[in-house]
């Protein structure tokens, strides 16, 4: 192929390149800000200064901080191995050793309990300008935040306000109402046994009232007063019996709280009440047999006159031995949550702040001017690129022109 039969072929090539447009390099976009920069010192200039009116203009916000030590970590508490020890709750020991996260005393101080409390005290709703309660519960985390240290297990709250006393008095009353909030929530494991306890206790002294009275009405009814020696110890077996199957499903109702049916001593009780229901019904059965044991005579052999005292007394006798029991376990449970600490102590005071936390000045003054500049800098390049764009293409620009008359309000 000769160079006269190239020739044609490079003629669209060069057109091709002709119609990608003007093209605009680094050095032009240099030139053109050079030409523009009294203009773009002029706008940074202006945003400068609007920036830092605005800066200055803007009303300072404090910071109050104030930093409270929960009660102490749920670990397994020594109640747990002491009613092991007596038998009585050794089921316990391995159930009820989960900790209390601090995120449950974080969602405490937001809860709507303290927010109200607060609200009545400092009257929120009027400072915040809140047109209701639920408008300032979502206002609220603007300007209260509440965290924990994941290590140390601290928990700050911060209170941002133009008024620094009063940030200082908000955040100092975040801990007294959370004080408050616990005492009379059951959030420890010693406190939750206590509560648990403490209602058990109170239903059993009222089942020991009315086993009282059915007693006193049985023996007004039927004249018995005294049972031979084979009715008490039938009496008193069977009352064992009842009492340690009452205490065991006591046992079994607390440890399902945290385990499932697999667990261990989930099993070990399921097995000990079964055999102790077994017994309870071996006992009582009118087709035993006597054996000689005053133990093991059934309810079908003590006369007939006597059989609603034998029933009376032996609900008395039971409920004597429960509340024994409950009574113990009681005592240790609130033993056991005082040592735990359910204190929550304010380790740092909030203090009037000295210094404004926000707005930052040097920042406002700083994008303010990047900004001005920026936009300048665009602006200058874009109106020298339309110039040269007009020029390089008249088409386009004449096209681009039309666009512009044809979207006019005023035509």
């Amino acid at each position: 192929m000769t160079s006269t039969d190239m020739a044609p072929m490079q003629e669209p090539l060069a057109d091709e390149i002709e119609d990608d447009g003007p093209q605009v390099g680094l050095v032009d976009l240099l030139t053109w800000i050079g030409e523009g920069k009294r203009l773009i010192g002029l706008t940074t200039l202006a945003a400068a200064v609007l920036a830092t009116a605005t800066a200055f203009l803007m009303t300072p916000i404090y910071t109050a901080r104030t930093s409270m030590l929960p009660p102490g970590s749920q670990q397994q508490s020594s109640s747990a191995a002491a009613l092991a020890a007596l038998g009585q709750l050794g089921g316990l020991a391995g159930g009820l050793g989960a900790k209390t996260p601090d995120e449950l005393y974080v969602a405490l101080l937001k809860s709507d309990s303290i927010t109200r409390a607060l609200d009545q005290r400092f009257d929120l709703k009027a400072h915040y300008e809140a047109p209701n309660h639920e408008a300032l519960r979502k206002m609220l985390p603007s300007y209260v935040r509440a965290s924990s240290d994941k290590k140390s297990g601290v928990i700050s709250v911060e209170v941002d306000d133009k008024d620094p006393k009063f940030a200082a008095e908000l955040a100092n009353a975040y801990p007294a109402e959370l004080a408050k909030v616990l005492s009379r929530l059951a959030v420890s494991e010693a406190q939750q046994r206590r509560v648990f306890y403490e209602q058990q206790l109170k239903d059993t002294k009222e089942h020991l009232i009315k086993a009282e009275q059915d007693l006193q009405q049985v023996q007004e009814k039927s004249g018995v007063i005294v049972l031979d020696k084979q009715a008490e110890a039938l009496i008193g077996g069977a009352a064992q019996l009842r009492a340690l199957i009452a205490e065991r499903e006591v046992q079994l109702k607390v440890l399902r709280t945290s385990a499932t049916e697999q667990n261990p001593d989930v099993l070990r009780l399921n097995s000990e009440l079964r055999a102790l229901r077994g017994e309870l019904a071996r006992m009582e059965s009118t087709q035993g047999g006597a054996t000689g044991s005053a133990v093991d005579m059934p309810v079908g052999k003590i006369p007939a006159a006597a059989i609603d005292y034998v029933r009376a007394r032996r609900e008395l006798k039971l409920q004597e031995t429960l509340l024994e029991g409950i009574v113990r376990q009681y005592e240790i449970a609130k033993l056991d949550e005082a040592k735990e600490g359910t204190t929550l102590q304010q380790v740092d005071q909030a203090l009037p702040p000295d210094y404004k936390s926000k707005p930052s000045r040097a920042l406002i003054m700083l994008a303010g001017t990047l900004l001005g500049l920026i936009g300048a800098s665009v602006f200058v390049i874009w109106r020298r690129y339309s110039a040269f764009v007009r020029e390089s293409d008249p088409q386009s620009a004449a096209a681009w022109a039309s666009l512009r008359n044809a979207w006019r309000l005023r035509r």
